[in-house]
């Protein structure tokens, strides 16, 4: 799912600021891209952001605002002050200048005196880490807004299901009694007058009757969309541990196909198949909706 973060902070003397941007992907990828000295930290982090995102495209980019403070060394090259102090000395003869060479004077000289920095200062994982917990918490509250809009869209489109089951329901006993009247004329005009079988007639109806039966499909897809709403209910999509609520929903969206591939092929009813056909369009937009849900 989408979110972005953002933080700055605090880190060893220095400021570091921290960016998360997270958008939908079938697996956790995860792409970091941090200084060298928080190198050390991307075995923690990587595992953090497995724990509390799940999945999806997630970049995470650090950088120094400021440098944390580092150690440093200085070092004094005798040798060198000794040859500064003996060209001074030389120099005040030649020129007959009066006055010794000054301390301040020599230790101002190159190489005579260095301050050199002991190299980066490498950052633990607890030193870094609330900059990163604090934009991972706006990651987490932007994806739970897109999650909530998400679970909205997919509650109107399982109202909308239900409403051409209620449809369907409606019409499947007219279709049966139509059916019926129909098959009751072809066998009468087949028959060309003779004498009809009322006992056998009343069997083919009634094993027509059960192959176009389709109260157990309508009972089954209602369950599948009550099973629809206590996963959104439950699984708060976005949110951190939402339970793998796309998944669930997925499942549930095959069935949902399922049951209605069975209605419309055993209805046998133009006016059904046309609800039919809608439900399919609406299930092909659930099933595309989830893809943008964890």
């Amino acid at each position: 799912m989408t979110g972005f973060g953002a933080a700055e902070g605090k880190v060893l003397g220095g400021r570091l600021r921290v960016e998360i941007r997270t958008v939908n992907h079938r697996y956790f990828n995860p792409q970091l891209k941090l200084p060298g000295d928080l190198a050390g930290i991307e075995g923690d982090l990587r595992e953090r952001l497995r724990e509390t995102l799940g999945r999806g495209h997630v970049a995470v980019t650090a950088r120094w605002i400021e440098a944390p403070q580092s150690a440093s060394a200085v070092s004094l090259d005798l040798d060198r002050a000794r040859q500064v102090v003996g060209a001074l000395k030389q120099l005040k003869k030649k020129l007959r200048l009066k006055g010794d060479p000054d301390l301040s004077l020599v230790a101002r000289q190159a190489e005579v005196i260095s301050v050199s920095g002991a190299g980066e200062q490498a950052v633990g994982w607890n030193d870094a880490r609330p900059v990163f917990e604090q934009a991972e918490s706006q990651v987490l509250a932007m994806r739970e807004r897109e999650g909530a809009a998400l679970a909205r869209d997919l509650k109107g489109r399982l109202e909308a299901l239900e409403a051409a089951v209620r449809t369907i329901a409606a019409r499947a006993p007219e279709r049966l009694v139509t059916e019926r009247d129909r098959l009751q004329k072809s066998v009468a005009e087949l028959a060309g007058g003779l004498r009809i079988d009322e006992q056998r007639l009343a069997q083919e109806i009634a094993l027509l009757a059960d192959r176009l039966d389709i109260a157990e499909e309508l009972v089954r897809f209602r369950t599948h969309l009550e099973a629809c709403r206590a996963a959104l209910a439950d699984g708060r999509p976005g949110a951190a541990g939402g339970g793998g609520v796309g998944k669930q929903l997925g499942f549930l969206a095959q069935e949902l196909l399922r049951e209605t591939n069975t209605i419309g092929a055993k209805a046998n009813d133009a006016q059904i198949a046309q609800v039919v056909i809608g439900m399919k369009g609406e299930l092909e937009r659930f099933r595309e909706q989830l893809e943008n849900l964890e």
